[in-house]
Parts: C-alpha cells; sequence; structure tokens
C-alpha cells in the first residue's frame, strides 16, 4: 500500500463577487509619501515658504524707497499671499498632524494643487522682474551707490528661495491628482 499515491488538495479562493458596489474590489492605497499634505514633510516644506517669504518682506520693507518701483510693490503683494497661503496651509498640516488624519480627499487635493501653483508662479514672476530691476540698477545705471542693491538683491534671492521650496508640495500634489 506505500506505493498508492494520495491525492492532495490546495485550497483555492475564490473570486471575489463583482455583482453589486458592496462587493466592489477596494482599491489599495499607497503610502503617504513625505511632503504630500498632512504629514511632516508637507509641514516643513509650508514653515520653509513662510519663513523664506517673511524675510522676503522684512527686508524688502526696511528699505525706504521700495515704494517707487512697480515690480518691487509686486513682489511685496506677491510673497505676501504666498505667505498667507503657506501659513493657511502649514495650520491645515498641523491640524492633521493632531488628529492624525490622512488628507486623501480629490476636492482637497485640487484646492492644494491649483492654489500651489497659482501661488508660485505669482512668486517666480515677482521674483524675476525684481531681479530684471535690480539688474538694470546695478549693472546698466550704475546707481547702487544711491538705492539699497544689496537689500533688493536679498529680498529677491529670499523669494525666489521660498517659490522654490513650493514646487516639491506642487509637484507632489500634482502627481497625487492625477494619480487618482
Amino acid at each position: 500500500m506505500s506505493s498508492v499515491s494520495r491525492p492532495t488538495v490546495h485550497p483555492v479562493e475564490a473570486p471575489p463577487l463583482t455583482d453589486g458596489p458592496q462587493n466592489a474590489l477596494i482599491r489599495v492605497r499607497m503610502k503617504d509619501v513625505q511632503g504630500m499634505p498632512g504629514t511632516r514633510g508637507s509641514l516643513s516644506l509650508r514653515l520653509t515658504q513662510f519663513v523664506f517669504g517673511l524675510v522676503s518682506i522684512c527686508v524688502m520693507a526696511t528699505t525706504s524707497d521700495f515704494r517707487s518701483v512697480t515690480a518691487f510693490r509686486y513682489l511685496v503683494s506677491a510673497v505676501s499671499v504666498q505667505i498667507l497661503w503657506s501659513l493657511s496651509m502649514a495650520v491645515v498640516d498641523i491640524y492633521a498632524l493632531l488628529v492624525r488624519r490622512s488628507l486623501r480627499k480629490q476636492i482637497i487635493f485640487r484646492l492644494f494643487t491649483i492654489g500651489d501653483g497659482i501661488i508660485s508662479t505669482l512668486t517666480f514672476a515677482a521674483a524675476c522682474a525684481s531681479a530684471g530691476i535690480t539688474v538694470l540698477i546695478d549693472n546698466d545705471l550704475d546707481k547702487c551707490s544711491v538705492n539699497h542693491c544689496a537689500r533688493f538683491q536679498t529680498a529677491t534671492a529670499m523669494a525666489y528661495i521660498s517659490c522654490f521650496a513650493m514646487m516639491p508640495s506642487f509637484l507632489l500634489n500634482f502627481w497625487s491628482l492625477a494619480s487618482q
């Protein structure tokens, strides 16, 4: 009897039923990537945007003649809006971290993506305009001794850094929105 083969039973899983919404397949969600809304990475990016924007405005406000140049006024306006946006998004991130909620709703990603895109474009345009005026004053007109070129350049550089700190937020939100 030892030469007789015995059947082996392997358990087989039944395929899932797809008759109704109760039995629909559950989508697997990807892990929270640092930098996406509601993560510590996002909070650090938002605080970086806020700090560099605030430094840019403070440096520009210490000059007495920035109001005479439209590009510098535009920089102050755009960075002010960017500061408010970054601060409000940082508050949302802090709330999500404190209550341990994941911000995965599509409407939230749309809001964050569109807001980041618009604000970063405004800030970048203002920084480019200010950089152009600063180069004009410094190199072409050679009037840096009369003006506050170092302060203008510092404020413009801080606006660029603030804008570049917003790019990872925008790209991660856009990527997440596109992958949903």
